[in-house]
């Protein structure tokens, strides 16, 4: 226990005061460089090169992405000692735990993820496991792992998140960004929408189980959703400015949650419903079309502006019926149903006992994600 009656640096870093458990605090970890714009990916030579003079790297990459973009991608590698790249595939704990050997029988000096959100966390999960410095160089803008310290990962029956390293640098070139499939784009800004129910989650868990808040992530976090709602129709069309704005939210999100030391400013009910559908009926829809979905029908249950949300949803373009994807009503309805269980250390609108077969039908039909 810290009982000074001043504020003090300890010697870990955290900050003390007089009635604060030091045990409470948490260690705030950033990144060393993000590089957003044109162009961004010339940048790495010199980020690669700051943390060491001809390194050994590790490239995570999926197979398409590094067929298109390898060229670019080793020029602007720069000198290096050498390279390997190693194939992303399924994120589940268990390939994620092979490929962190294969790596560390490489032993580079940095591993870099570069694609979509599949490579970014596997390659996050093997500096982890490795105890290398990581880059993250995105491809697309589809959810805001490209940033955060945190990683999804499928075992177990059910998706979870383990507590990594912050990335050391994040390079998105929006040149190459633009450039990913529109409904990527999208998805992406289905994620920022979250954070509108996953803040308000997090309050309802602070006020009901003392659980810890931090006033200045949530507003980050929600400044990002906020952006979505005021460009929601040019990042629907695919604009690069507007592709700059979702990536630079996409980023702020994930400070956020470097900064909050958890998950919670980012993620609450809506990514549960997600998660659930996850183990119900995988594969037919993206995470951020998901947690979109999750949103707009998790505001309803907060009392929220939801018919805003669902506006803002539709204007980037996310289709907002369950039948859109391919998921029949009654998944949905179970998806609600379960969603309290997949996290359950985790509080929010959905309470301790979820919700009842009959209110999950009336939730999702009243806001019109099943007809």
């Amino acid at each position: 226990m810290c009982t000074v009656t001043k504020i003090v640096t300890l010697s870990n870093g955290y900050a003390c005061r007089k009635g604060v458990d030091a045990a409470l605090l948490h260690h705030i970890m950033l990144p060393q460089h993000v590089i957003v714009g044109n162009g961004a990916i010339k940048s790495l030579s010199s980020v690669v090169t700051d943390v060491k003079e001809r390194p050994t790297v590790a490239i995570i990459a999926g197979p398409n992405v590094w067929k298109k973009y390898s060229d670019v991608f080793l020029e602007s590698l720069g000198r290096v000692k050498e390279y390997s790249v190693f194939t992303a595939r399924t994120p589940s704990r268990d390939f994620a735990e092979k490929l962190a050997a294969e790596v560390a029988e490489y032993r580079p000096d940095i591993v870099i993820g570069f694609g979509g959100g599949k490579s970014i966390d596997l390659a996050k999960y093997v500096a982890y496991k490795t105890e290398k410095v990581m880059i993250s160089v995105p491809t697309s803008p589809s959810h805001d792992g490209i940033v955060s310290p945190f990683v999804s990962l499928k075992g177990l029956n059910r998706p979870y998140s383990i507590r990594v390293r912050t990335p050391y640098a994040i390079i998105a070139d929006i040149d190459i960004i633009a450039d990913a499939p529109k409904r990527l784009v999208r998805a992406g800004a289905g994620d920022l929408i979250a954070k509108l129910t996953a803040v308000r989650d997090w309050k309802l868990a602070h006020r009901l189980k003392g659980e810890y808040y931090g006033e200045y992530a949530a507003k980050l976090a929600l400044l990002s959703a906020r952006h979505i709602i005021e460009y929601a129709g040019e990042i629907g069309r695919g604009s690069k400015e507007a592709i700059r704005i979702l990536v630079e939210g996409l980023v702020s999100s994930g400070v956020a949650m470097c900064i909050a030391g958890s998950t919670r400013p980012a993620s609450g009910s809506e990514h549960l419903f997600s998660h659930a559908l996850d183990v119900l009926y995988p594969g037919r829809a993206l995470h951020g079309e998901q947690v979109a979905l999750g949103t707009i029908m998790m505001m309803y249950l907060h009392g929220g502006d939801w018919r805003r949300v669902k506006n803002t949803v539709e204007k980037v373009g996310i289709p907002i019926k369950a039948r859109d994807y391919g998921i029949p009503d009654h998944i949905i309805i179970e998806a609600l149903t379960i969603a309290h269980k997949i996290r359950p250390e985790r509080y929010t609108i959905l309470g301790e006992t979820g919700l009842t077969k009959k209110a999950a039908e009336q939730l999702a039909r009243i806001t019109g994600v099943i007809d």
